[in-house]
């Protein structure tokens, strides 16, 4: 049986997509068959990111309701042949889901993959307990800012009353995924610190994942970046963090600036 894993943050825009996208990509390049599934109804960006949105014929409505069989739903990725996406409906709202059809789709998916990476919505309403619903494992997205930080706390009391394995009392393992992380911004006082974050929310780190352009560059192209730049730091950090949710054991390495010599003069970046 294959291990559902729920991307999720309270707020938005924090990259949970990208890193669902990511995370999926560079377990599926190690033979992994992986099924990525959106559950954010009515917006739908994970095909986007993917590189798959002209290749949407049907989606996790149809299947839930019975419209559509999941093999006709699933898109197979045309660079890695063990990655698969499921996309959410952009025409429905949450409500067109039921836990009844999340329920029966999850359990098929279990069957078929080894891992079944769930994109929720951001909030903590109907849509992203859904997706949380059926989770072994969690990764929390947040960024190191105290809004988002403070929202992925109210999202681990869910993972900790809301899913079926709390209800059974039975805990989700939860992992932090820090994003967007700016070492300069850090020792500025700008943004939070990773000590910071992880006392708030007492979450083992999964990774932390550096401020990088190529993550724009690739989600603009349609491509995760782990296959699109897997050589730039922030696709190498996702790698990492896949090998851990694998549960190898490896040092999570922090972001650093490199100060230049007008830098160390001064005590300041550089204009």
């Amino acid at each position: 049986m294959g291990k559902v894993v729920v991307v999720t943050s309270g707020k938005g825009g924090v990259g949970k997509t990208t890193s669902t996208a990511a995370l999926g990509a560079a377990l599926a390049q190690t033979g992994k068959r992986v099924a990525l599934v959106d559950f954010d109804v009515g917006l739908r960006n994970l095909d986007l990111i993917m590189g798959a949105e002209r290749r949407v014929v049907f989606d996790l409505v149809n299947v839930t309701q019975g419209v559509a069989k999941l093999s006709q739903a699933l898109i197979r990725d045309k660079r890695v042949d063990t990655l698969f996406l499921l996309p959410a409906s952009q025409t429905r709202d949450k409500d067109a889901l039921t836990e009844e059809g999340v329920a029966e789709v999850i359990g098929a998916l279990r069957e078929k993959f080894d891992y079944v990476f769930c994109d929720s919505p951001a909030g903590i309403e109907r849509g992203a307990q859904l997706a949380m619903r059926h989770a072994d494992e969690a990764v929390i997205v947040t960024n190191p800012e105290v809004s988002s930080v403070r929202d992925s706390d109210r999202i681990i009391g869910l993972l900790d009353s809301r899913t079926l394995k709390a209800e059974r009392g039975e805990t989700v393992n939860k992992h932090v995924l820090v994003t967007r992380f700016d070492a300069a911004r850090a020792a500025r006082g700008e943004m939070l610190s990773i000590n910071d974050v992880l006392e708030i929310l007492s979450t083992p780190l999964l990774g932390i994942i550096p401020e990088n352009q190529g993550v724009l560059r690739a989600s603009n192209v349609g491509s995760p970046v782990t296959l699109s730049e897997p050589t730039n730091a922030a696709a190498r950090a996702y790698l990492d963090a896949a090998k851990r949710l694998e549960g190898e054991d490896l040092p999570v390495v922090l972001p650093f600036h490199r100060q230049g010599l007008f830098d160390r003069l001064f005590g300041r970046r550089a204009a």
